[in-house]
């Protein structure tokens, strides 16, 4: 399976932060908000994972990934030349995809919870239909909100309703079969002007070829939208970072627990990180481990 994460549009509901930097590559406590989404697809064992972003920040985003061979992956780009919604990233992304199974997550959505990685790995194994999220929230009119039957079966999809007919949003993270592309390709502009989303969950839906996973209490999801929402995101990765002394999206560390690379490579990319906290993180893993000691 392929993995697209959507690093586009303006973020002008953050201006003036956005002005020079995007939204995907401001920080969340201790990371780069980008490092949390490209930690779900490498925890779901993808990969082959394309960078969809503006034309602005192409340039910013392979500064900090290059090509992804320093982490056992394979990452590309392409620009989104203007946000046309978030379908068009399956369009972009067609000669990537190469007719096979693809996960799109939203570069500004965070997961995370015990057993969410064995959720992902089940999902990778999607040959025929889609897969989606659900997630109980109090303000649901925000988001895609899907209507569910006395059974938990999605009934009906609806993009932002004024009066929701459930409380469980669609989560940023998409699992689909290959029809995905020819889907969005027959996707019309909605009111707003975009290709939405909610239209191909629809389609799969009317197919009967529509998962909805329930991620429950023990899971959290969080949305980086808004400038109260990205502090609340830090808040809550610093709470659980300096309770545990571990750290959420280390992409290093995933990299090599999931043995994208080797003990050797991973000795090697600390070498190359300057003196910080975070390098500290990552030699202390050796430590505990290994009794091994870097270079420094």
């Amino acid at each position: 399976m392929k993995g697209i994460i959507l690093a586009g549009g303006t973020g002008s509901r953050l201006w003036p932060l956005t002005k020079t930097v995007c939204k995907q590559l401001l920080p969340i406590y201790d990371k780069p908000l980008v490092y949390y989404p490209l930690s779900v697809l490498m925890l779901a064992g993808i990969r082959e994972i394309l960078m969809v972003t503006t034309p602005r920040d192409l340039e910013p985003f392979r500064s900090l990934f290059k090509d992804g061979a320093h982490l056992g992956l394979n990452i590309s780009y392409e620009v989104q030349a203007e946000p046309q919604g978030i379908p068009q990233a399956f369009i972009i992304g067609e000669k990537f995809i190469n007719q096979q199974p693809v996960c799109l997550i939203l570069g500004d959505n965070i997961f995370y919870g015990e057993g969410f990685p064995a959720y992902l790995k089940n999902i990778t194994a999607l040959e025929t239909g889609a897969c989606l999220f659900g997630y109980y929230v109090k303000d649901p009119e925000r988001y895609g909100v899907a209507e569910l039957d006395s059974q938990g079966k999605v009934i009906s999809i609806e993009e932002k309703p004024k009066q929701p007919k459930s409380h469980y949003a669609i989560t940023g993270l998409y699992f689909y079969d290959k029809q995905v592309v020819d889907i969005a390709k027959d996707l019309k502009p909605s009111k707003r002007g975009e290709l939405e989303i909610s239209d191909v969950n629809t389609y799969y839906l009317n197919k009967n070829q529509l998962q909805l996973e329930i991620l429950g209490r023990g899971l959290a999801w969080l949305d980086t939208g808004t400038h109260s929402s990205m502090q609340e995101a830090s808040r809550f990765v610093e709470v659980i970072e300096s309770r545990q002394g571990l750290k959420i999206a280390c992409i290093e560390e995933i990299a090599y627990r999931m043995k994208y690379i080797s003990l050797e490579q991973y000795i090697k990319l600390i070498e190359d990180y300057p003196q910080s906290e975070y390098r500290i993180y990552l030699e202390d893993i050796l430590h505990r481990e290994f009794k091994q000691v870097v270079s420094r």
